[in-house]
């Protein structure tokens, strides 16, 4: 018997908001994950795993969360509430990256190693530079009279898919990181793969919730 539009659609919002959950509780498992097996403090590169899984596994990942109509863990509040939230942890999660790149950069300087010469290295840079200007940019909402040949839906539709550029790209320096000689030596075989695959759904969930926010919705329109 075939299902019914109505049916399917509460399967599919069933099936968010579990992906919604698990999307929750692995970010936060990494991060915790990462800091157990960096030991901060044992080592000025402690901190840099450190703050840059808080970044960009918990912190921008619970911010994106935040908008979540079947996951957001803030779902009674406001709409202006979430907006306040999601600027708090954004802006935590920039600060966090940016100690992060400033530490590993030191580290580097001080045992004269050449910095910004891997995969990891650059895209890791150019994700605290993207995550800036997002920041930057995401002011414009505030203000957006400034833009007056912009309306408002579409500054949200371009801030939404180009905040969904800059997670993908602090998932890549994530799993790029997990290539490094550190993670390697002290993860392998099958715990590698599933540490790997943390990001991987993080961001699937969130690319989803985009698309269904703003894209599809877009696309929808006459």
């Amino acid at each position: 018997m075939a299902l019914t539009i109505e049916t399917e659609s509460k399967i599919y919002r069933s099936l968010r908001t579990v992906f919604g959950a698990t999307a929750h509780l692995v970010s936060l498992g990494f991060t915790i994950f990462v800091a157990v097996l960096a030991r901060p403090g044992s080592s000025l590169f402690s901190w840099h795993p450190l703050l840059m899984s808080l970044a960009f596994s918990f912190l921008m990942t619970e911010a994106l969360l935040v908008y979540s109509p079947e996951s957001s863990l803030l779902q009674s509040l406001s709409r202006k509430a979430k907006i306040r939230f999601h600027w708090a942890l954004q802006l935590l999660s920039l600060i966090c990256a940016v100690l992060g790149l400033a530490i590993i950069s030191y580290n580097k300087y001080l045992n004269g190693k050449a910095h910004f010469v891997t995969w990891h290295g650059l895209t890791g840079l150019l994700t605290v530079l993207y995550t800036s200007m997002q920041c930057m940019g995401g002011l414009v909402l505030l203000y957006p009279k400034l833009m007056k040949n912009w309306t408002l839906a579409k500054l949200k539709l371009y801030h939404a898919t180009s905040g969904l550029i800059g997670y993908l790209l602090g998932c890549a320096s994530l799993m790029l990181g997990m290539c490094s000689l550190w993670f390697t030596t002290s993860m392998t075989g099958v715990s590698w793969y599933l540490t790997m695959l943390c990001p991987i759904l993080t961001s699937l969930v969130v690319m989803n919730q985009v698309s269904n926010a703003y894209l599809y919705r877009k696309r929808s329109q006459p």
